[in-house]
């Protein structure tokens, strides 16, 4: 792909590759944690070398999406937090979803929407770990109410993720242009100006 020289850099190499580690980590969680949640899921076992395992080794591969989000969230953390203008565009956002954008407050890097799903993330993120913990028998021994508690927990905050996620994937196709900063880590200024004139102002001083 040939990129324009003026485009404008959004993300470095170990931004893209610490998204994207929590990414297929995620992918592989999930195909594995259908396969344990549901019988129709099974044969998805069959990905990972079997039924055993898959059930190795999907507290490892979580223990990874847990630690790599971590990374990201520090990384992240101070260029999401709520502003008036955020909120006031998470209040027009049906605007905005029926083609009407004029009306959106200027956003910075990101805008209320991703904010939103960052800190819902982190927190469906926290209680995945600590319920996948309690649920971890080779390792831990929790009495038997908590890993019944942990087992409920992590498999309904497992389905709200999957939700967040889907919407996360959509959007990122619906903004023509967004897919590229996780690809090659730059968008044109075109791109930044429609979408996050803030955040333009602030990289190109105009």
């Amino acid at each position: 792909m040939i990129r324009d020289p003026k485009d404008l850099k959004r993300y470095n190499a170990s931004e893209r590759a610490n998204h994207w580690v929590v990414g297929i980590s995620f992918i592989l969680l999930t195909l594995s944690g259908l396969a344990f949640f549901h019988p129709a899921f099974f044969p998805l076992t069959q990905l990972f070398g079997g039924p055993v395992w898959a059930r190795i080794l999907h507290p490892f591969i979580g223990v990874l999406m847990a630690v790599s989000f971590l990374v990201l969230f520090f990384r992240f953390k101070h260029l999401n937090k709520m502003t008036p203008a955020d909120k006031e565009w998470l209040s027009r956002a049906k605007e905005m979803m029926n083609g009407d954008d004029h009306n959106m407050p200027e956003q910075g890097k990101y805008n209320g929407g991703q904010k939103a799903m960052f800190w819902g993330s982190a927190l469906c993120m926290l209680l995945m770990t600590v319920s996948g913990i309690l649920i971890w028998r080779a390792y831990f021994g929790f009495d038997i109410t908590l890993v019944r508690l942990g087992a409920v927990v992590h498999a309904a905050i497992g389905a709200v993720m999957i939700a967040l996620i889907m919407v996360h994937v959509y959007a990122a196709i619906w903004v023509k242009g967004t897919i590229r900063a996780m690809w090659y880590g730059t968008v044109t200024r075109a791109w930044a100006k429609q979408h996050h004139r803030a955040w333009y102002r602030q990289v190109t001083g105009k």
